[in-house]
């Protein structure tokens, strides 16, 4: 897991320009999300007082891994456990992300936008090197305290749910590769959001529930790194009949 002092460095700087300029984006980004977007985050003073009681109470490396719908989930996720300034004063919980590269980081502006709001762009499918690089980069970061976002599928749901079929198993390999790392499952649907789509209905408002647990194996290698990502994977299935068994008797 070891990186060139050079990437080291690099992650290090990336990181401390995003907080330096975390009191003026941090608060944008969520003040586009509820004012421009009118979105809200049902009971989210109880989401998030859960949310700090957990971090106050370990420190353990976590990865969250929420369900994936659209393309702001990431932003979502982090706005629904936490308000713009207390992310702002512990901004090691603003999370890393892996966005696809060519749809945020094709272009300068995108990609030097992408650089300094904690992201590692990748290129879904692309060569097994570079996809091992990137994830190198996410487990350093983690393990030095910082978190990240790793959905737990490869892409958008194209059916609305959780897909065990698309499950990517990067998010096992970063786990296992980081001692006592624990998974935050998150899931996070917009009450009108009925399959996949780009972004979520203006005005739209968002069930968001979340478990932390410790993924086992008595596996090794790759097979150590798939069984915790299906362990995941079945949390956040468990999460997602929670809220349809919910919704039919609301």
């Amino acid at each position: 897991m070891s990186l060139p002092a050079r990437t080291r460095f690099s992650l290090f700087a990336q990181r401390e320009v995003g907080r330096l300029w975390s009191v003026v984006w941090v608060p944008a980004s969520i003040f586009v999300l509820s004012v421009i977007m009118r979105y809200r985050i049902r009971d989210v003073r109880d989401l998030r007082r859960r949310f700090r009681t957990l971090v106050k109470e370990t420190d353990k490396p976590i990865v969250i891994c929420p369900n994936h719908l659209t393309m702001v989930d990431s932003a979502l996720v982090t706005w629904a456990l936490g308000g713009p300034w207390w992310l702002v004063f512990h901004y090691r919980w603003v999370p890393w992300n892996l966005p696809e590269y060519h749809n945020f980081a094709s272009v300068w502006v995108s990609r030097a936008a992408a650089w300094a709001t904690k992201c590692i762009p990748i290129v879904r499918g692309g060569e097994r090197n570079q996809v091992s690089k990137v994830l190198k980069r996410i487990q350093h970061v983690v393990s030095r305290g910082d978190t990240a976002i790793i959905f737990a599928e490869g892409g958008r749901s194209r059916t609305g749910r959780i897909q065990m079929e698309t499950i990517a198993h990067g998010m096992g390999r970063i786990i296992n590769s980081i001692p006592d790392c624990h998974a935050l499952c998150v899931y996070l649907r917009g009450d009108r959001q009925d399959r996949w789509s780009t972004i979520p209905k203006r005005g739209d408002s968002f069930y968001v529930d979340f478990e932390f647990f410790r993924p086992e194996s008595e596996n090794s290698g790759m097979r150590r790194s798939r069984d915790f990502a299906m362990q995941i994977a079945d949390r956040l299935v468990q999460l997602e009949e929670k809220y349809f068994a919910r919704q039919a008797t609301a």
